[in-house]
Parts: structure tokens; sequence; C-alpha cells
């Protein structure tokens, strides 16, 4: 029987619905989603299979000018998936203006792999607009289709995987047809977790956070978490704890609903806030919780 299967790599700048489209195409939430940029962190794999495809998408942390040595291990991320994509899906929204001149798309447009240009949340714009983008963006990217959707509400995802389905390319799958994911349990854990952070919190605290699983126990009808969440300064950890221990609890409730919802069973979290200082410049920490640089 023939069969394709292949790397499609989601690149883009923060904040245009990166996540929410890897979501959506893969049927299940493996990435978190809030408004806040830089809200993904890691490259994460979502597996899609049917019987004569396999679809490996990949989902990437938003292009940025790295600020501090977190940021360079989120690029490296990127950096990584410009190297081994078979298809790029390169995502923007109808509040961005098409810049020709980017370091990043001169990349993927003379790396000779397919790519397809993906305008977002079209529930935002009206028709005169977004025929502007779609010429504007078509310029930059001669000869590669440009698919305007709204994954958010699900609109024209069924001509994006047509599209995509159609530049895979003929290969036997990469991994068992009966994978999701790259990503082990804890890694969800701690992403729902810093997901509630980032909802819960404003300025800038939740970018100063990491979530850290210490202990993941999984019993017949329960799921027993130790959770870590670290801040850089005393006065963060304060903000987190709030007044009397309140916001913590919030979001700790949250957090473990989120991942009862997830995981599909019962689980009982243990929350605890430790100030470890500068820890997003800090290779060791950061090789701690993931964040390879290479």
């Amino acid at each position: 029987m023939d069969h394709k299967a292949g790397f499609v790599n989601i690149l883009g700048n923060p904040n245009v619905g990166k996540s929410t489209i890897m979501n959506a195409l893969v049927g299940e939430k493996l990435s978190i989603v809030t408004s806040k940029a830089q809200t993904t962190r890691h490259r994460i794999i979502g597996i899609v299979n049917g019987n004569n495809f396999q679809i490996i998408y990949s989902d990437t942390p938003g292009i940025l000018k790295p600020g501090y040595k977190l940021q360079e291990a989120m690029m490296s991320f990127v950096n990584m998936a410009l190297k081994d994509a078979d298809i790029f899906l390169y995502v923007t929204d109808v509040t961005e203006k098409p810049l020709a001149e980017n370091i990043f798309t001169e990349k993927i447009k003379s790396s000779g792999i397919p790519i397809i240009l993906v305008i977002n949340k079209i529930d935002l714009s009206n028709q005169d607009d977004l025929g502007r983008l779609v010429e504007a963006w078509s310029n930059i990217f001669p000869g590669s289709p440009v698919i305007s959707l709204s994954a958010a509400y699900g609109f024209n995802m069924n001509v994006l995987l047509e599209t995509i389905l159609a530049k895979l390319p003929d290969n036997p799958p990469w991994f068992p047809k009966d994978q999701l994911t790259d990503k082990y349990e804890r890694f969800f854990a701690s992403e729902i977790l810093r997901e509630k952070i980032l909802l819960n919190y404003k300025k800038e605290v939740p970018y100063s956070v990491e979530a850290e699983i210490e202990s993941f126990h999984e019993e017949k009808d329960i799921i027993r978490i130790r959770a870590l969440i670290h801040v850089e300064r005393d006065s963060q950890k304060g903000i987190i704890i709030g007044h009397r221990g309140q916001t913590l609890k919030k979001v700790g409730t949250e957090a473990r609903l989120g991942m009862e919802d997830f995981f599909g069973k019962k689980v009982f979290l243990e929350l605890f806030v430790k100030v470890s200082k500068e820890w997003r410049e800090k290779p060791m920490m950061l090789k701690r919780f993931g964040y390879r640089q290479r």
C-alpha cells in the first residue's frame, strides 16, 4: 500500500495562533494556549495517523530576538524546525503586516522545502482586507498556497489538511501508528500548570515562572503530582502565593481540573513555590527544565 509521512513544522511570529492550529489539526490539546506572547516555550510534536498517511506536526515558539538565555534556547527549537521539515506551515494572522524582508522567511524560502502560508483569525477581518492580505503574502511566497482560516472556529481547517496531504512525501510511518506525541506525561502536567499561571497573573510575573514536576505517581484510580513553581525573585513568590495563599489555591484548583481532563483520571496536586534566582540565565537550570541550546 502507498503510504505518505512527513514532518510539518509550524513557524511564525508570537501570538498568531500556531498552537491553536496545531491542536485543531491534531484533535487534542497538546500545546497550551493563552492570549500572551511566548506562551509556547518548547517544540511540541503531535502525530496524526490515517490508513495511508502519518503527519508529524511540530509546534514551535514564536520567532523573536532573544533577550536572555531562555529565549535563546526557545529559538534553538525554531532553528531545529528549520532543518528537519518536509513541509513548512508559516502562520500569520489578519493583524500582522506582511514583511518581505525577514531573516526567517528568507531562510524558509531558500530551503527548497514546500511552504503553505496560513492566514489565521479571519473572523476578525473582512473580505476586502483579507483579499489584500492574501495578495501581499502571495507576492512574498510566490507559488505557495495561501490558506485563510480561523482555527478557533474550525473554519477552513479541512482545506488546510487537504493541502498538507497533497504535499506530504511518500514515506513509511516514522512513529508507531498509535503514538500521539513525543512528550511524556510529566511534560503535559507542567505545561497545564504553566498555562494556569499565564492566565492568572499579569505583567512580567508569568514570564519569570517555570513549572517543574518533582514527582508523578500514577495509581489505579488517581495520579499524585508534586510540582514546584520556580520564580526569580522573593517579591514574585509573594505574588504567586497571594493573600493568605488564595491565588495559589485558585491556580492549583484550575491546574488540577485541567490535568484531570487531560489524563482522564483523578489528580491529587501539591504545589510549592521556590525562588530560583535568575534561572532564565543559567544553562544548568535551563537544561534541567528541558531547554537544550544547540
